[in-house]
């Protein structure tokens, strides 16, 4: 017996659902309680990293009410160049920080780092 052209892809398509593993399936979405309102907190300050040669800059300006303590990192692009991390600075609200590194040659790669305080 020959099915229609109609049904065959239909077959196929369920052959296939029935062939997925649990974890691919799409789940229920579950709605929060009403009454739980969710807070979200806002955290960390906002960078901005500049690259002069060998010297390294990072500005550093926190929005939020809560602490923010950043750090400077910088990776040398030479070998034998010593990679240097700043010490951690508290960024306080409406605070803005500067802070600087530097590798004896040249520079690869400029990061900063953010933890609560």
């Amino acid at each position: 017996m020959r099915m229609s052209r109609g049904v065959t892809p239909a077959i196929a398509a369920v052959a296939l659902l029935l062939g997925l593993p649990y974890e691919a399936m799409p789940h229920a979405r579950v709605r929060e309680p009403v009454g739980h309102a969710r807070v979200v907190e806002r955290f960390g300050a906002e960078c901005r990293t500049g690259v002069d040669g060998s010297q390294a800059v990072a500005w550093c300006h926190n929005p939020y009410p809560a602490t923010d303590r950043v750090r400077l990192h910088v990776e040398c692009a030479r070998w034998w160049d010593v990679d240097t991390d700043t010490a951690p600075v508290d960024t306080g609200p409406a605070r803005t920080v500067r802070l600087t590194g530097r590798c004896w040659k040249e520079i690869r790669a400029v990061w900063v780092t953010h933890a609560r305080g």
